[in-house]
């Protein structure tokens, strides 16, 4: 009995050695990188695009910490039929790989920002991106959420916060941002759905390859609100018309909002002039009694400018 007892005993001390020295099945698992979290979480297409743009390896680098707003693949699939792509996939495969990893920069930014650090940090951050030399930002808001605004006007709605990775954090968007200077002047109009009227009127007459090429351009971008307005008289308007009204909201140069020139006429692509007036907004003479007020300046493309009006410029003769 007591060797029974003894054998017992020794069993029992063995398995309480072996309970405590056994912990590793309970060890938590190591944080994830950026990059394993993206690929945790089912962003496919974000993973796609940074493969290709070469920024794959930054988001698994250990020794940075960064913020990445990580677009869901629905929301790269909006946007790639927006831009005319039968797919994410394909608009991943078709574009630059330039121009993804300038999308994928205007997404992070350059340190580890939790939910509460966004809201602490103000309503302008700085992005790894750069345009002509100089950082960008996107502007946040906090009224029921986080919303993003980014250089199209667009505005993305963050889905899901904080998920923490060993060398930075992701938030979850629904959109991807587009950041300046990236896109041409038609497929920033693309993008935005304000600009839906205008980018099928573009289509309609032939004018997507002009628009999309080197230019550079200033165009005076009518809202769809603007279109609705006079939709009657756009819906009757022929061809040759209609290119006449387009071709009137466009100048054959680049001409920020710094540089307009008030009070002064100037020359449309069309061949006919207007007038810019000083103001809060500013409002543009056309040949109607009504002026049209520029609501939003600087909408920078690679190949021009936008301005957004509020009323479609007719010219004088159709």
């Amino acid at each position: 009995m007591l060797r029974l007892f003894k054998w017992l005993l020794a069993a029992a001390t063995v398995s309480t050695m072996l309970t405590a020295c056994g912990g590793d099945d309970d060890d938590p698992a190591p944080m994830p990188t950026l990059a394993q979290a993206a690929q945790n979480g089912g962003f496919t297409a974000l993973t796609a695009a940074a493969t290709k743009a070469g920024l794959a390896s930054t988001l698994a680098d250990g020794s940075v910490s960064l913020t990445v707003f990580a677009p869901t693949n629905e929301a790269f699939t909006t946007l790639a039929t927006q831009l005319g792509f039968t797919s994410a996939d394909a608009m991943v495969t078709a574009l630059p790989a330039s121009t993804l990893a300038g999308i994928l920069q205007y997404h992070v930014l350059g340190t580890r920002k939790a939910a509460a650090d966004l809201a602490a940090g103000g309503a302008t951050q700085a992005t790894l991106y750069k345009f002509n030399g100089n950082a960008t930002t996107l502007s946040l808001s906090f009224t029921g959420g986080v919303t993003i605004q980014d250089a199209a006007l667009t505005t993305a709605r963050v889905t899901t916060a904080d998920v923490m990775a060993s060398n930075g954090v992701i938030h979850a968007v629904d959109k991807v941002l587009v950041p300046p200077g990236l896109l041409n002047i038609v497929q920033m109009a693309q993008v935005n759905p304000t600009f839906d009227t205008l980018v099928a009127a573009v289509v309609k007459a032939n004018l997507q390859g002009t628009l999309s090429g080197a230019g550079p351009f200033t165009v005076f971008a009518p809202t769809h609100d603007a279109f609705a307005a006079i939709a009657s008289t756009v819906n009757g308007l022929s061809t040759q018309q209609l290119t006449n009204v387009l071709t009137y909201h466009v100048l054959g140069s680049e001409v920020l909002s710094a540089n307009i020139p008030f009070g002064t006429p100037v020359t449309t692509v069309l061949g006919q002039s207007l007038v810019i007036n000083a103001g809060t907004p500013p409002t543009i003479t056309d040949s109607s009694a009504t002026p049209a007020r520029i609501v939003a300046v600087d909408v920078r493309a690679s190949n021009g400018v936008i301005h957004v009006v509020d009323k479609v410029l007719i010219p004088n003769p159709l």
